[in-house]
């Protein structure tokens, strides 16, 4: 009897067939827009998009950080479909988005499936990020450490604590200046101008970006990210889907995706800059254009997970679109 058929090492290729995503509200502004309303919104705009029914869906990754177990199947039962297709809750904090899209991409990949839902939502609070459990370890406690043996504790969000910091170390190890990072923050804001999903859409002078209201140390209230509402999705899919379905002209492959977590370095240099993962994103952003044949100097466009002004300056570094203190 012959073996069966093996995928080649690297998988099968992967396509982006579909996107949908709502505007970003404050938190409890919008009326009616619960994460059941926000996912059917996202997700059907997807499907909408890739011009397939749900029922084309096999399976589906939903991240989201603050809610109850299974708010995943609660957000598209009633919303997309109840195919009793699997439907796997994701939460890992800032990268939960783009982890679901991330386990979307590997079951393709690996051969287990041809379309998978990836879909995103938050309904938050105002106000800075607290912790919710206080009767055990925190995540993030041990990198807590680092900041404080380092730098002390201050009374300000820890959040902004941790990459105030690292922004603080890489001032003191490359004479950057306050205004480098309000530099970025006026450039976001000037970027939201354009953008009809965002949350705010009003463009700051740098001066007035400096003299906001301080939420810790150097870093202003408009150097740091808000809370907000909103939801968005993705429908991946096989290059046999793809040509099934006739989806040639609006399918784009994900040619490489890559996932990291903390190294020793995280906890045994006494950075700030490496507690906040500096050297995990180095390390998959290597892993990322190894795989796709390019590099830093290919790129022309990036979408950057910009929680505070600090930390947009530092993976700037380690993505490697600049040497290291070189601004």
């Amino acid at each position: 009897m012959a073996p069966p058929a093996v995928a080649p090492a690297l998988g099968r290729r992967v396509f982006v067939v579909g996107v949908g995503m709502t505007k970003f509200e404050k938190p409890g502004s919008r009326e009616q827009f619960d994460y059941p309303n926000m996912a059917e919104e996202a997700g059907q705009k997807a499907l909408d998009d890739a011009g397939i029914p749900y029922s084309a869906v096999e399976q589906a990754y939903v991240g989201y950080v603050y809610g109850d177990s299974t708010c995943g199947q609660r957000a598209v039962y009633h919303s997309l479909g109840l195919t009793g297709i699997p439907i796997v809750n994701v939460n890992n904090n800032c990268a939960t988005g783009s982890t679901a899209l991330f386990m979307a991409r590997q079951l393709i990949q690996g051969g287990l499936a041809n379309c998978v839902l990836a879909l995103g939502f938050e309904k938050m609070e105002r106000g800075s990020l607290t912790s919710k459990f206080m009767d055990r370890e925190n995540p993030v406690g041990k990198h807590m450490e680092v900041i404080v043996n380092k730098c002390g504790l201050a009374a300000a969000p820890v959040a902004s604590q941790m990459f105030g910091n690292a922004g603080k170390e890489h001032m003191e190890k490359y004479g950057t200046k306050v205004e480098h990072f309000a530099k970025i923050a006026w450039k976001n804001h000037s970027h939201s101008t354009n953008n009809p999903n965002s949350q705010f859409q009003k463009e700051y002078s740098l001066e007035e970006i400096l003299q906001s209201r301080k939420v810790f140390d150097y870093l202003t209230i408009l150097q740091c990210c808000p809370t907000s509402d909103g939801a968005a999705a993705a429908i991946l899919a096989s290059e046999e889907f793809v040509r099934n379905n006739g989806l040639e002209s609006k399918a784009v492959e994900i040619v490489a995706q890559e996932m990291t977590t903390d190294f020793p370095s995280s906890f045994e240099e006494n950075s700030c800059i490496k507690a906040v993962g500096y050297d995990m994103t180095k390390e998959a952003a290597k892993r990322c254009f190894s795989k796709a044949g390019l590099k830093p100097e290919d790129v022309d466009v990036i979408e950057l997970h910009d929680c505070f002004s600090a930390n947009e300056l530092i993976t700037y570094e380690a993505l490697g679109l600049c040497p290291e203190g070189i601004i």
